[in-house]
């Protein structure tokens, strides 16, 4: 039996337990997915507030409990140094955690107005300027990073920490139709076929739980 479990929610709709679940994939560790349902009324609460931490993800391992993606992630490190979820270079490892940091405490407009609904496409989608923002802000980041480290993740040929990130926001950006210059576009379609999101993504599929809230286009 694994020694390690990772307590998530909503595959189609829970952008912060893809992020955990990334995170603790791409270090490589074995775990049990505990999922918990998305009509539980705590986690109902927690998706409708786009909460970063509250109850979901949570990794326990060896006994012991980490929760909020970004101390899983840090968490995870130092458990698997070796899987490479922080780069080597200490720039980019500074910068690699500054991106993960303004994903996490930032880009509130985003979040709010296109909340990640996987089975859902919304063509035509009219971006809100404060949302549109958060979008030119994170393009910004994503051409600087592919820009200084050749790709095709953020940070070179090995995935990490910010990649699971920001892979969240690709999703928004098809599910919504955003328009991306090509270098953004070849970036976000990437992260989304890698076999982890397309394993992801097709065990949202079936998921039968809807939250109403998320299925109707404003």
């Amino acid at each position: 039996m694994s020694q390690t479990t990772l307590t998530i929610t909503s595959k189609n709709y829970s952008s912060w337990s893809l992020r955990g679940w990334l995170l603790t994939r791409f270090a490589g560790l074995p775990f049990e997915e505990r999922i918990v349902p998305a009509d539980d009324p705590a986690m109902r609460a927690e998706l409708l507030l786009l909460s970063s931490s509250i109850l979901v993800p949570c990794l326990t391992h060896n006994g012991i409990a980490v929760w909020d993606t970004l101390a899983i992630g840090e968490y995870l490190n130092e458990v698997c140094p070796d899987a490479g979820l922080l780069p080597r270079d200490p720039a980019a490892r500074a910068r690699c955690r500054s991106i993960c940091g303004e994903m996490h405490s930032g880009f509130t407009a985003l979040r709010s107005s296109l909340p990640m609904n996987l089975k859902a496409h919304f063509p035509g989608f009219r971006v809100w300027s404060r949302a549109q923002a958060d979008i030119d802000r994170i393009s910004v980041i994503w051409r600087e990073c592919l820009a200084a480290h050749g790709g095709p993740f953020l940070f070179g040929t090995q995935r990490c920490m910010a990649d699971a990130m920001y892979a969240p926001v690709a999703t928004r950006y098809r599910t919504y139709g955003v328009p991306l210059d090509t270098v953004c576009d070849a970036y976000a379609e990437h992260i989304l076929t890698i076999p982890e999101m397309l394993e992801w993504a097709e065990a949202a599929k079936t998921e039968p739980d809807e939250i109403e809230e998320f299925e109707a286009e404003f």
